[in-house]
């Protein structure tokens, strides 16, 4: 999550700059090799024709004068090696343009210091780069602004996580282990590291960072950290030549090994190998770790804040808690894992300590606070400590749709003494079922501030999903009004980095234009007007190379509307509405000629595709295509009747709204019909195997990421079995779930799947597929190329990428497969 600063001297942002200097190295910004001085030439060749089968070059024989034929990579030939080469260099000068990941400010008496949070692949490491780049705020009038950038940006290597203190004087550093080694924390102060401190892996293992468990937490002295980590490892039985060893220990020895003792279930996907998630806390000034108690193993905490503290009283930890009594179904992308906030009793409190004798200190047993909703995550506090806000998937949870519209909600704090099951749940904002034309569709919040407030202490600052867009909103907690106030008029996607008192900084882009930042401003203030006003910002982030800036410069996008074709009488009404599709295109066609066409499909099917600038698409609409990005029936972003109307009706519904949307261009005259070819995965990978098998003579060639080609195969091998059922099955999906899958059940999935067409598929086609994928398991892509290749009168290619999961984002695993994408393309449709 997105993290904000309170008030903090001038000095103190270029004295952590200064600091972090002096222990971190600077990156280069695009080039991956670095020219050094030698004694012979160097033979520099690209990686990407390296890491599949040796490649021997041409070369005369000294003694024979005969040469020796050429070989190519796997499976290569002299045309493609040079269409490789071709794509390669366009698709690195993407590949290199730096993602604003996070943003924080302070403030000071001549402006704001700004820090920004840069990622950049770095492809021979095949690791992100992570780098700060610095800057001074100057706000000179209501219209203008200067942000003054630092000369270069400084790399942060071996950081998992950066936390600044409430009052911006302290800066938490957090180094995660790569094995057993200790977890680092280091405490920064305005010029240099004022403490660090070793957690050793009996105590805890790695501080969680991924985004949803994720929660570091400073109390208001800045003198305690709470934050989220991996339980200590379980001890296993040791082995010897004479068999079990009886006081067993956690040191190796020699003549001895460890055995493996019980399985125990993790969260599916991204967590294969981590550990539950647990509560701890950290003393700053002794550097003394304590796990915080009566947190049974049934529970699975994160997201953890401070309550607000009161003098006497007992401080308080506010967390989320999943609990996971039986199986844990997979918890990436899935928010319909049911949630509660709890709160429980800090350790180390003064009261803790007079109490220490008392019956009360062993009361230390978690509250749980949100006993009549079935999801409850985000919790944050009012400036004024009064309202606990927290965010709701309940839609997901009830419907079992993996996401669906958040509501927003609060709980009155305003109390003396220890927190109550049984306090009153307010709707702020409630889930949106179907929302009136241009009209605010409901919440679809991914990440919130950790102080999301604007100084009137009631006002929300969100980014959150409006159609195909991401638009910044406020939101009144007190009344419940809602103002979108990035640019209404705007198709761009505005995402919101962080607030710089009563400014906004945020980041803007579309499928054209790369992101850039732009500070928004109140204007006015009318009754219940608002008007804010929004500057462009100059910055290094939106720089990029002449070529890409010159092809961005000739490509055009819209979003499209698309009328629902077939409607029946028992949809409901937000089914009934259009859809959206993004549509890019060149701004010229030369003699009323289409370019080629390819369809992208999202996946999930509960996600959403937003008009914002996504590196690889745009480097395949700068090769010469035209791209229609389709957000069908059950898409985020369209109200809760919308994604509701798909579950049930997969591979007919959204089948039919993707052909639909290709008609569309089509009687426009925006595309070629023998010219169009697909691309998606996971879900948009099902799609594009149904599409093929369902409307074989409409596609030039398909590639599929991860797809989900045999719900019957998938049902019983997926770290999500309950979405196949959801999905399949609709309503009915939730009564139906069991672990042991009837053969009734197995013929539904089976008439569900692709693979029932893949006997009418004649259109060549990429698979590349994450041999660690535990969402779509390998097996079923593989299985349905296997049925293409057996069938044969198809060329099928496949790609394993044997360490990559389902998002296959690693580096090189994603610049590999997105070239790959684009000379396939080109041999097919260009």
């Amino acid at each position: 999550m997105t993290n904000i600063l309170s008030p903090l001297a001038a000095v103190r942002t270029h004295s952590f700059v200064s600091a972090l200097l002096h222990s971190h190295r600077f990156p280069p910004f695009s080039s991956e090799t670095r020219l050094l001085k030698q004694h012979k030439p160097i033979s520099c060749r690209p990686f990407w024709l390296n890491n599949r089968q040796s490649f021997s070059v041409f070369s005369k024989m000294d003694s024979v004068g005969a040469s020796s034929p050429k070989e190519f990579p796997l499976g290569l030939d002299a045309s493609l090696e040079e269409e490789y080469s071709s794509q390669s260099s366009l698709l690195q000068d993407f590949t290199s343009i730096p993602t604003i990941d996070k943003a924080w400010t302070f403030t000071s008496d001549g402006g704001s210091q700004g820090m920004f949070l840069m990622s950049q692949p770095n492809l021979l490491a095949n690791k992100k780069r992570r780098y700060i780049l610095p800057c001074h705020i100057s706000k000179e009038s209501t219209n203008a602004v200067s942000f003054q950038w630092a000369a270069f940006p400084i790399e942060m290597s071996n950081v998992s996580m950066m936390i600044p203190s409430p009052s911006g004087s302290k800066l938490l550093v957090v180094r995660n282990p790569e094995n057993d080694s200790p977890t680092k924390f280091e405490i920064w102060g305005p010029s240099l590291v004022e403490k660090g401190f070793y957690v050793p892996a009996s105590a805890h293992g790695s501080v969680y960072s991924d985004g949803w468990f994720e929660g570091i937490s400073w109390n208001s002295d800045e003198t305690l950290i709470a934050y989220v980590a991996e339980e200590p490892a379980p001890s296993k039985p040791t082995f010897t030549t004479f068999g079990y060893k009886k006081d067993n220990s956690t040191d190796k020895e020699c003549g001895s090994w460890k055995g493996q003792g019980d399985w125990e279930e993790e969260w599916g996907e991204t967590y294969a190998g981590k550990r539950q998630p647990a509560l701890f806390i950290i003393d700053v000034n002794s550097g003394l770790v304590r796990p915080v108690e009566g947190i049974g193993k049934s529970l699975s905490v994160g997201q953890v804040v401070w309550a607000p503290s009161c003098e006497g009283l007992e401080q308080y930890l506010v967390f989320v808690g999943w609990p996971s009594d039986n199986r844990k179904l997979g918890i990436k992308y899935c928010y319909n894992r049911p949630c509660a906030l709890y709160a429980v009793k800090a350790p180390f409190s003064k009261v803790e300590v007079h109490q220490s004798g008392t019956n009360a200190a062993n009361d230390v047993s978690p509250i749980k606070l949100t006993q009549s909703i079935s999801s409850a995550f985000f919790p944050r506090f009012s400036p004024d400590g009064k309202l606990l806000i927290f965010f709701s998937a309940r839609s997901s949870v009830d419907s079992w749709a993996h996401s669906a519209t958040d509501s927003l909600h609060k709980i009155d704090w305003s109390f003396s003494g220890k927190p109550t099951p049984d306090a009153t749940i307010v709707d702020v904002v409630p889930i949106v079922m179907c929302p009136e034309d241009g009209c605010f569709p409901g919440l679809y919040c991914f990440s919130v501030l950790s102080r999301p407030w604007l100084s009137d202490g009631y006002t929300m600052i969100l980014s959150s999903i409006w159609g195909s867009t991401q638009v910044i909103i406020s939101v009144n907690v007190i009344s419940g009004n809602i103002s979108r106030i990035s640019p209404g008029d705007s198709s761009f996607s505005w995402n919101m980095l962080a607030l710089d008192g009563e400014n906004i900084i945020a980041v803007c882009s579309s499928p054209i234009d790369v992101p850039a930042i732009k500070y928004g401003s109140l204007a006015c203030k009318v009754s219940a007007e608002t008007s804010w006003s929004w500057l462009d910002v100059s910055s290094p982030i939106s720089r990029c190379s002449e070529k890409v800036t010159s092809l961005l410069s000739s490509r055009q996008f819209s979003n499209m509307r698309i009328p629902v074709r077939d409607i029946s009488e028992n949809l409901t009404k937000g089914a009934c509405k259009p859809y959206e599709a993004i549509f890019v295109s060149s701004k010229i066609q030369s003699r009323n000629v289409c370019d080629p066409l390819i369809v992208v499909l999202h996946g999930g099917p509960h996600s959403v595709s937003l008009s914002s600038f996504s590196k690889s698409l745009a480097f395949l609409s700068s090769l010469g295509y035209s791209l229609l990005i389709v957000n069908y029936r059950g898409s985020l972003g369209f109200g809760e009747e919308a994604v509701q109307s798909l579950p049930g009706k997969i591979g007919s519904q959204d089948v039919n709204d993707v052909l639909a949307a290709i008609d569309h261009v089509i009687e426009k005259g925006l595309a070629n019909p023998s010219k169009i070819s697909v691309l998606g995965g996971s879900h948009g990978g099902f799609l594009t195997t149904h599409l093929i098998g369902q409307a074989p003579d409409k596609f030039a060639a398909a590639v599929a990421r991860n797809p989900v080609c045999n719900l019957a195969l998938m049902v019983g091998t997926s770290d999500i079995p309950d979405w196949c059922y959801a999905e399949t099955f609709g309503e009915e999906g939730k009564t139906n779930f069991t672990e042991a899958t009837s053969s009734e059940h197995l013929d539904a999935f089976y008439r569900k799947s692709p693979i029932l067409h893949v006997s009418k598929v004649r259109t060549p086609t990429l698979f590349l597929l994450g041999a660690k994928d535990l969402r779509v398991p390998m097996s079923t892509g593989l299985q349905y190329a296997r049925a293409l290749k057996e069938k044969g009168g198809v060329e099928v290619k496949v790609i394993m990428f044997p360490e990559d999961t389902h998002a296959l984002d690693r580096p090189q695993s994603d610049y590999e497969s997105f070239l790959n994408i684009g000379v396939w393309f080109k041999k097919y449709c260009k």
